[in-house]
């Protein structure tokens, strides 16, 4: 089935006999009006929303959506490495649930967990590896980043060394996921741009942010997205300069 088939159907059984007029709009808006609009493979749609899910908490949407991205391109170690990374995103108080959500939907699918392990780096060089990863992604202005703090350490060895040196997802795919979850936090908006400016230095341009905007506008509603907006705006002036 197509993301619009899997979703209405799915919603339909949990609202229809209860709230048909809301099923109606919702199910209208994000499966007809915004899928028909935004131009973006199917499995980069869904790991988008599985990021913004994560991001605003929406778990019970998640468990919704995670079975729909699985039939839509998205394989299990994929949305694995979405729920993984969002731990030094989001941080493990958050985060936890999704586990044992993730979890059920695999096992009831067939799944077998542990998944294949997708690390890159030991204990020993997570540090090391991580820092070549944030130069690889922000500059030569990162190197030695590690050094200006407690903080700026567990940066580089946790949040690059262990997530971003995972096999899983590439660097446009990671990047985009982390914008995700920091655009569906909110409050965040330096984090945000700084990771606008790093999605279109990979080539996830304005445009292609702002159909990943678009596409999770129905799941995050108005405020985050237009926020997102204007700092998508900001990053690509900084990046490219004004038209």
């Amino acid at each position: 089935m197509s993301i619009k088939e899997d979703a209405q159907r799915i919603h339909a059984n949990l609202l229809e006999k209860t709230d048909p007029e809301a099923l109606e709009r919702i199910n209208h808006f994000a499966f007809d009006e915004v899928q028909a609009v935004v131009d973006l493979p199917d499995r980069t749609k869904m790991l988008s929303t599985l990021a913004y899910l994560l991001g605003m908490q929406g778990i019970d949407e998640y468990k919704v959506m995670l079975p729909v991205a699985l039939d839509n391109g998205v394989s299990p170690v994929e949305a694995k490495e979405v729920l993984y990374q969002a731990v030094d995103y989001l941080g493990l108080g958050r985060v936890f649930p999704f586990f044992k959500a993730t979890n059920d939907i695999l096992t009831a699918r067939g799944v077998d967990l542990p998944l294949p392990g997708q690390s890159t780096t030991t204990m020993k060089n997570r540090l090391e590896k991580g820092e070549e990863t944030q130069i690889r992604l922000f500059g030569p202005q990162m190197k030695d980043f590690a050094k200006k703090g407690t903080i700026n350490k567990w940066l580089v060895d946790n949040c690059f060394g262990d997530y971003y040196t995972r096999k899983g997802l590439d660097d446009r795919d990671r990047e985009m996921i982390t914008f995700c979850y920091i655009a569906a936090q909110g409050g965040c908006e330096p984090q945000l741009l700084s990771h606008a400016q790093t999605n279109i230095r990979l080539g996830n341009d304005k445009e292609f942010l702002m159909k990943v905007i678009e596409q999770n506008v129905p799941f995050i509603g108005y405020p985050r997205s237009l926020n997102a907006v204007r700092i998508v705006n900001q990053a690509d002036e900084a990046v490219n300069g004004k038209d």
